[in-house]
């Protein structure tokens, strides 16, 4: 009963489905109203850690991304919200986006910052390994090809995040700029929730892309231009970041 209980906090839909509600195992409206301050009191957490750099702006921005937590577009999303899921995620970041990014404050890199956040975001969301199921096997396996992990993200930029990031959450009075100059990101999660961070190029993220549980090794080496010794190193670095994992080959 307590698992279904804490399901039904969890999960809107499933709480306003037959299924529970013919077990009449609460109070619907009591449960309705402690589900709603769970939700705003989990995705003012995440908002808080995800966004944290678009806080920092909010002196600039007059912007907190957190508000939309009390406002109508939040109150939309209740009907439908499901604790950790990506979807939600997304759906909550997508409100701070809008938000933040009306401003009429001038930051020449705020549309790839919260490009960024709203990344970051996401990727953290959804399942996870909870128990150590052992490590994760990196090198090239016979039978076994590279497949890219659901909510690997590449945010290609047009600013040096990682350059300003550090600075705005320091004290300052003025400003902190980004170098313009193109930069590619990569954002993964582990398996067991550890969100990365890497700088990337072109060759990584055609590998990323390439990678569909289809391609061998030889095969994405003379897709993405490098040789098989180079492409296998390159494979591992992203398997121990969470961006590919090893799919059996058909």
């Amino acid at each position: 009963m307590q698992d279904r209980v804490i399901r039904a906090l969890a999960d809107a839909r499933y709480r306003a489905s037959p299924e529970w509600l013919v077990q009449g195992l609460a109070d619907q409206d009591r449960l309705e109203r402690y589900a709603r301050f769970l939700a705003r009191h989990f995705y003012h957490e995440r908002l808080v850690q995800f966004f944290k750099y678009s806080r920092a702006l909010a002196r600039v921005t007059g912007r907190q991304p957190e508000t939309v937590l009390t406002q109508a577009g939040f109150d939309g999303l209740l009907p439908n919200v499901v604790l950790g899921s990506r979807e939600t995620a997304r759906a909550v970041a997508r409100l701070a986006v809008a938000y933040v990014g009306a401003t009429p404050a001038s930051i020449p890199y705020l549309k790839d910052l919260l490009s960024y956040e709203e990344a970051m975001m996401e990727v953290e969301a959804g399942p996870r390994i909870w128990r150590d199921q052992g490590p994760v096997v990196a090198g090239g396996q016979p039978g076994k090809v590279p497949t890219a992990v659901e909510g690997t993200v590449i945010l290609e930029l047009t600013h040096d995040l990682p350059a300003v990031l550090p600075q705005l959450l320091r004290p300052w009075t003025t400003l902190p700029l980004a170098p313009q100059r193109p930069t590619t990101l990569l954002v993964a999660r582990s398996p067991y929730g550890r969100v990365a961070v890497a700088r990337s190029d072109a060759t990584v993220a055609a590998l990323v892309r390439f990678a569909d549980g289809e391609h061998s090794l030889v095969q994405l080496a003379a897709q993405t231009g490098l040789e098989v010794c180079e492409l296998e190193a390159t494979v591992r670095g992203l398997v121990e970041l969470g961006a590919l994992r090893f799919a059996t080959g058909s």
